[in-house]
């Protein structure tokens, strides 16, 4: 057996569990809850019976599922952008490597390893109409207190702020490792050339984070759509369903109604947008900058 035989089997040593638990865990379920989604299969009868891509039409026609669409590509849509500018902007406050730097670095990343069910929880009692911090400090202004988690035009901005505080010191580190990678010559022959900071920033920076900015924003947009977590514990879909993602409906249609078949169907469909999103994002993203 030669040398390049004997390197490939070893390889595919390797691989070989991965690909197993990745059969085992992740393609044999998405086949079987493909299948589901073309079945009426309700989990206390545990009836099964094909009916087509009957409930991908049903689900065309739901309201309650096209709204959690909407509230699900409204949290991304202003989640996306805002927690992207605010993790740059930490990660080139902090970029310079220094003990105070280094201090601020673990307070912005503290959000990220805090329990998703604390976070939501605390900011509930923040938000608290009658004892929360947030309207003791109207109170203190003088200004009017806000039903902020009790209001259908306010709550969905309520999960939206504990999603960017929750998430962005994560993309901070992941902006800090593009930022590090970025060659300083670079900006000291810009420096000679007589550029300031701003045109650094957008002729330097910006072109040669594209390929990081891209990471972040498709990251961004995929954890933002598939949010599940805090809305469920912060709102529990409330208030009148105003901020029900769309995983808070294929879970309670799964798990509170037992329809598995139409659970499964809707999860496709947010799985078919995701993809498609990401795709273009990609494709928008896509730099030809080297250095």
């Amino acid at each position: 057996m030669s040398y390049r035989q004997r390197e490939r089997l070893a390889g595919l040593g390797f691989i070989f569990p991965v690909l197993v638990l990745l059969i085992i865990f992740m393609f044999y379920p998405m086949i079987q809850a493909f299948i589901i989604s073309f079945q009426e299969y309700n989990l206390i009868s545990l009836e099964k019976s094909f009916i087509g891509n009957g409930n991908y039409l049903n689900l065309m026609k739901d309201q309650v599922f096209l709204d959690s669409l909407l509230h699900s590509l409204h949290f991304a849509v202003i989640v996306v952008p805002v927690q992207g500018a605010i993790s740059l902007g930490i990660a080139l406050l902090i970029q310079k490597k220094s003990k105070v730097n280094g201090i601020f670095r673990t307070i912005y990343f503290i959000p990220v390893v805090i329990s998703t069910a604390v976070a939501a929880t605390v900011f509930k009692l923040i938000y608290n109409k009658e004892f929360g911090l947030l309207n003791n400090f109207l109170e203190s202004l003088h200004l009017p207190t806000v039903n902020f988690l009790s209001d259908p035009n306010t709550a969905m901005y309520g999960v939206i702020i504990l999603g960017v505080w929750k998430s962005a010191g994560f993309f901070m580190i992941v902006f800090l490792a593009g930022l590090n990678s970025i060659p300083f010559d670079l900006y000291e022959a810009a420096r000679v050339d007589g550029a300031g900071r701003i045109k650094q920033f957008f002729y330097i920076t910006l072109p040669l984070l594209k390929r990081t900015i891209a990471f972040v924003a498709i990251i961004t947009t995929i954890d933002a759509i598939k949010l599940s977590a805090l809305v469920y514990v912060l709102t529990d879909g409330g208030p009148s369903g105003a901020t029900e993602t769309t995983v808070v409906y294929i879970f309670r249609t799964a798990f509170e109604q037992m329809n598995m078949g139409y659970a499964s169907a809707a999860a496709f469909i947010l799985f078919a947008i995701v993809l498609i999103i990401s795709l273009i994002q990609m494709r928008l993203f896509k730099s030809d900058v080297e250095y």
